[in-house]
């Protein structure tokens, strides 16, 4: 009786302690992390990939969609020339990095900016939700005024990701994957919440949410650790010098071909690839020309999406870190390609003739291409911290997604501006299916660009560690907030 109580406790009891396991392990992969890096830099990555860019920005995605449409009326190319304007505060990062490395405020070089970057972000926020309906002028300055708080405060943490991902090498893709999941876990809960708030709260009123995340990222200024500079006069002194420094650095390194190269493939890679958004969200809620999806039924398709960025995050993280960068970035371009022949099929409504609901098909078209997007996107990420030089590696960091979003911001105008020479507006979306096609048909282009990337993985060596170090002697290597590895904050 015994022994057959254990043949039957033993298969249960063995699938219990697998189960668990299995729950255990995100919790103990973040204490790994915890351990090798700093337990604040962790945090860091939390609030500002988690809350600020993944919440706040699928927020505002959806609730700015809809206020350019119904409450300033704008036509569909239009807004895309709007949306691009969005960007510019992230080209300008590598002048945030520089301010931030080389001009400290009182002796601080983190905290002030935290507090600058949750300043800008909650009156911007503030003034666009409170004074009614504004010129369009001045809403888009506010606007761009959020996502300026935003690019500020990531500007910080992604100088601390540089630096580590050069320390501490063999964790690099696993801190891409955790600001890639805590961004899908954002994005899951923005993209949730915005169709809800759009409805009940109106666009204005939806628009207040976005004062949170900043009024955050003030009291983080705030709280974080971050030891005071002694000397200010010899940091004052310090400050050109360490920005003459920083721009040699920089020059030196974009000309070697191992940077120039892949950076060059990725800013191709999201430039060609002209962007539809804006056209085939007028015309998903276009009541007579699509399926004119809700408000509600538009923020589920999107945090389904979020949740599908998140799988493949974890897709990369468990099978795919350790591939080789140019056979990893050609086949999920390859992917991109395909899963935007979805979009084709949706537009002219062949999924209809395949008795598949517009519903189902959309759900499913958004959980692919959020997968392989992240696909393409975290394997460019790990790429571009292994190409920073020592010693430069905020803002050369900065710079290297200054150039990703330069191409982001292009896509957004191509786009726009495809929109309007084929006569896509607010009424008329004859041409989508076209639109689309042309994107498609460049996606599979960049394909014959996959050259320019290098054979190696996170573990090679793409450019000498010590590039820059012959000079670095005059430049202080303290950033002051201690947000390095936990074997460096035991040697201090």
């Amino acid at each position: 009786m015994n022994s057959s109580e254990k043949q039957e406790v033993g298969p249960a009891s063995c699938k219990r302690t697998k189960f668990l396991s299995l729950v255990l392990e995100p919790v103990q992969w973040l204490q790994m992390l915890s351990s090798q890096l700093h337990s604040s830099f962790i945090f860091g990555i939390v609030l500002v990939y988690g809350l600020c860019q993944g919440f706040s920005g699928s927020f505002f995605k959806v609730v700015t969609d809809y206020y350019w449409k119904d409450v300033q009326k704008v036509q569909p190319s239009t807004v895309q020339i709007y949306i691009g304007l969005y960007y510019l505060p992230w080209v300008m990062k590598p002048i945030w990095g520089i301010f931030t490395d080389a001009f400290p405020i009182k002796g601080y070089h983190r905290r002030p900016y935290f507090v600058i970057a949750g300043v800008l972000g909650l009156v911007s926020a503030l003034i666009v939700a409170l004074l009614g309906k504004l010129p369009i002028a001045l809403a888009l300055t506010c606007l761009i005024g959020i996502t300026g708080g935003m690019a500020i405060a990531d500007v910080v943490i992604d100088a601390c990701i540089a630096r580590n991902s050069i320390e501490t090498r063999a964790l690099a893709p696993d801190m891409q994957s955790l600001c890639a999941f805590c961004s899908g876990a954002g994005s899951l809960i923005g993209y949730s919440s915005s169709g809800f708030f759009v409805h009940h709260l109106g666009h204005q009123g939806a628009l207040g949410i976005l004062a949170i995340p900043p009024t955050l990222l003030i009291v983080l200024g705030f709280v974080i650790y971050e030891t005071r500079a002694t000397s200010h006069h010899f940091e004052k002194k310090k400050a050109i010098e360490s920005v003459i420094f920083t721009m040699k650095g920089m020059c030196k390194s974009i000309k070697l071909p191992q940077v120039w190269k892949p950076s060059l493939y990725m800013f191709l890679s999201f430039a060609v690839s002209i962007s539809t958004h804006e056209g085939q969200f007028y015309w998903a809620t276009d009541p007579k020309a699509g399926p004119a999806f809700s408000q509600e039924f538009v923020g589920v398709i999107y945090a389904l999406g979020a949740v599908a960025s998140i799988i493949g995050v974890l897709i990369y993280h468990k099978t795919l870190k350790d591939y080789p960068y140019r056979n990893l970035l050609f086949f999920a371009q390859l992917l991109y390609g395909i899963s935007g022949m979805l979009d084709l099929i949706f537009i002219l409504r062949w999924n209809l003739a395949l008795g598949i609901p517009d519903s189902f098909f959309v759900i499913t078209e958004q959980c692919v291409s959020h997968i392989v997007s992240r696909l393409r996107w975290i394997p460019m990420i790990v790429l571009s911290t292994r190409l920073c030089p020592r010693g430069i590696e905020g803002t050369f960091f900065a710079l290297l997604m200054c150039i990703d979003i330069l191409g982001s911001l292009i896509s957004k105008w191509g786009g726009g501006i495809v929109l309007h020479l084929l006569h896509v507006t607010r009424t008329d979306y004859r041409n989508l299916w076209l639109v689309i096609l042309i994107r498609n048909v460049l996606r599979f282009a960049t394909l014959g660009l996959i050259f320019l990337v290098p054979k190696g993985n996170h573990s090679n060596e793409l450019i000498p560690m010590d590039l820059l170090r012959k000079n670095s002697d005059t430049i202080t290597d303290d950033e002051g907030m201690r947000l390095l590895s936990i074997n460096e904050t035991n040697e201090d």
